[in-house]
């Protein structure tokens, strides 16, 4: 039986013509620490899963930190806590983006995240 996220996960990747990845709650995603403090907007981007991962890398703001330390790991379960609006983006196949702010929606196919 499909849950209620897995449900909007699917009518996002219908929507925007993307196969349906689903994701496992004790998988992780990279995470910037600033998303926690509602930094604007909120980017996303998948490579391919590897190991305990979901190949997804969300931060907030405009730029993208080469600090090896920027992204955090976090399990999935714990979106609710930290930014549970992005939740509905992660069924999305490897090689999407995303960008949000408030109203404003963005989601875009980059084939360049599956060639790194």
């Amino acid at each position: 039986m499909k849950t209620a996220i897995e449900e909007l996960q699917q009518e996002i990747c219908r929507k925007f013509n993307s196969d349906f990845i689903p994701i496992s709650s004790n998988l992780k995603v990279g995470i910037s620490l600033n998303i926690r403090n509602g930094a604007l907007p909120i980017n996303g981007l998948r490579h391919s899963p590897e190991g305990d991962t979901t190949g997804w890398y969300i931060w907030g703001g405009e730029e993208l930190s080469d600090d090896p330390d920027f992204f955090n790991p976090l399990h999935i379960e714990h979106l609710d806590e930290w930014c549970p609006q992005i939740k509905k983006y992660l069924g999305l196949a490897p090689g999407w983006r995303f960008l949000i702010a408030g109203d404003y929606e963005d989601v875009w196919f980059d084939e360049s995240l599956l060639s790194s």
